[in-house]
């Protein structure tokens, strides 16, 4: 059983010069409770099938489906079951963070009650309670995006999509981010979609990895698997394989006013 399929998804964007195929079908199978990691390189496609997948931007062909719910004509029962995270987060600096986390729980349709307990469960499994007083503009990089997970956890999702939630943070934050991810899934059951640009960060967390390439999947399995079948052994180096499959580099994306 699948909680996220996809057939043929594509994307083309139209230009004034004519067209860009920025997806050109990808077929992909992600297990509940796995946490897949979602590689490729500048220009891949990773970020459009995210947006795809996370209803932000209609696919011009193919077919998809995300926790039982078709992408294309049941957009609004796949946002219910699914958490984001973006990678410029969405918190409001203003605001102390439980007011931040009841809002979240508010605009779910939960009442001011159940909203204020969730903001608390929230708080306490993601390690934010000390800081639950504190405006978020004074929180730091790692408990910024701590609390945009649990913005994104509020609703009890699925899936949860993580968009290279770990870029800009010193090594403790990451770890520390890390061990949460895993929590989520061990506790939770959640099924997490991973996009990072970080090798090191998919070989720690990623029970399965999808290289796009091109806007199509160019190979895919554990870590293990991937370097046996293109670095040469079990213990080559999750870059030299990701090379192998590519023949590009992973280094972070460049910013542009669309990234495909």
């Amino acid at each position: 059983m699948a909680i996220i399929s996809t057939a043929g998804l594509a994307r083309t964007f139209r230009t004034r010069g004519g067209s860009v195929d920025a997806v050109r079908g990808i077929d992909l199978t992600v297990r509940p409770g796995e946490i897949l990691g979602f590689l490729g390189p500048n220009g891949a496609g990773k970020t459009t099938t995210l947006r795809m997948l996370t209803t932000l931007l209609p696919p011009t062909g193919g077919a998809a489906t995300v926790a039982g719910h078709d992408l294309v004509r049941d957009p609004a029962g796949v946002r219910r079951r699914i958490g984001y995270v973006a990678q410029s987060g969405g918190v409001d600096p203003t605001v102390p963070v439980r007011e931040e986390l009841v809002t979240q729980g508010r605009l779910y349709r939960l009442t001011a009650a159940a909203a204020a307990t969730r903001a608390g469960e929230l708080a306490e499994e993601l390690g934010l309670t000390e800081l639950l007083d504190r405006r978020c503009a004074a929180l730091s990089g790692g408990q910024r995006r701590r609390l945009d997970i649990a913005m994104a956890l509020t609703h009890r999702p699925e899936v949860l999509f993580l968009d290279e939630p770990t870029t800009g943070l010193d090594p403790a934050s990451r770890a520390d981010l890390w061990e949460l991810v895993r929590r989520i899934r061990d506790e939770q059951g959640t099924t997490v979609f991973l996009t990072t640009h970080y090798l090191d960060e998919a070989d720690a967390l990623a029970d399965r990895l999808v290289v796009v390439d091109r806007g199509v999947v160019a190979a895919e399995g554990t870590p293990a698997d991937l370097r046996s079948r293109y670095g040469g052994s079990p213990e080559a180096g999750l870059q030299e394989t990701f090379l192998a499959i590519t023949g590009r580099s992973a280094a972070p994306r460049d910013t542009t006013p669309i990234a495909v």
